[in-house]
């Protein structure tokens, strides 16, 4: 799963609007609105969220679950190791 506010920062992080993002992850400009603007979890279609995360990951993007290797226990996004050299 991923936040709007995940979504919102792993853009911010890689410098790409939603135009481009869009474009990376094969889903339309108005279908990236809608994620980033969802209360909380974002919601769409099993497939959609797929292309997203995989599109984040292949721009270095990894997404951090709750509970998951963060001392403070929330969610988050970091850039990749080989993606910050």
């Amino acid at each position: 799963m991923i936040t709007s506010g995940q979504l919102r920062a792993a853009r911010a992080l890689l410098g790409i609007d939603q135009r481009r993002l869009a474009e990376l992850a094969g889903l339309s400009v108005p279908t990236i609105q809608r994620m980033e603007a969802s209360d909380g979890v974002v919601r769409g279609n099993v497939d959609s969220l797929m292309k997203l995360t995989a599109a984040l990951d292949a721009a270095g993007i990894e997404l951090i679950g709750e509970g998951a290797a963060s001392p403070t226990g929330g969610r988050g996004v970091r850039l990749k190791a080989s993606a910050a050299d």
